[in-house]
């Protein structure tokens, strides 16, 4: 299911040979590097897939105590946000490991479905954009989108414009050059970032996805 602010929500294909101990699951490596590999390119340098997982029937997200990459060899820990979701990197060498991805959940793992947000990495995470800065990141999206098309154009939106979120979801604020945040979101149209003259936010946000449209 693809939402405008792109939360991508799926079970990653494959989760069938997911195991579940109490409240650990394990996961292969190789599933979350299928999604990660479509973003190793200069076109997509400043997108990341963040994971996590999805409350059934409720919508937020599930706690998570601890995440890390396991092989034979070594234990990697992967950090995990305040909303409960995980980046992982992009090294075929796991995938060859046949590594697992191991995480320790606070509930249940049978009422938590797996979710797969597309989003701008944390670098790109500021107060102040030039209008050169909001352009570079419509484009990274627009780029994946349109690569992803190319074979599923039936399925995939098209993106017009970005999606600001705060963490402070009560925000309202009108910035300098006259957009609105509402609720703690700024949405963005393609048009009025191909005119602007830049943008100042009350503070650095907490993440920026996509628009999209079918």
């Amino acid at each position: 299911m693809i939402r405008a602010a792109l939360l991508l929500v799926s079970s990653l294909t494959g989760l069938t040979s997911l195991t579940a101990h109490a409240e650990t699951i394990d996961v292969e490596y190789s599933r979350f590097y299928s999604h990660v590999k479509k973003l190793d390119n200069e076109d997509t340098q400043a997108l990341q897939f963040a994971f996590g997982f999805v409350r059934v029937g409720e919508g937020r997200l599930c706690g998570i105590n601890n995440a890390e990459i396991v092989t034979d060899k070594q234990t990697l820990p992967l950090e995990v946000s305040n909303e409960g979701r995980f980046t992982v990197p992009t090294e075929k060498a796991l995938k060859l490991a046949n590594a697992l991805v191991r995480i320790d959940l606070k509930e249940a793992a049978n009422v938590c479905d797996m979710s797969v947000q597309l989003e701008t990495k944390a670098e790109y995470l500021k107060q102040y954009y030039s209008q050169e800065e909001l352009t570079f990141l419509y484009e990274q999206y627009a780029a994946f989108f349109n690569e992803m098309g190319s074979f599923l154009s039936f399925l995939m939106p098209s993106v017009k414009g970005l999606m600001i979120q705060f963490d402070d979801k009560n925000l309202d604020f009108i910035t300098p050059q006259g957009v609105q945040i509402n609720n703690g979101v700024l949405q963005l149209e393609q048009q009025w970032i191909s005119e602007a003259k830049g943008l100042t936010l009350p503070r650095a946000p907490l993440r920026i996805t996509a628009m999209a449209s079918s």
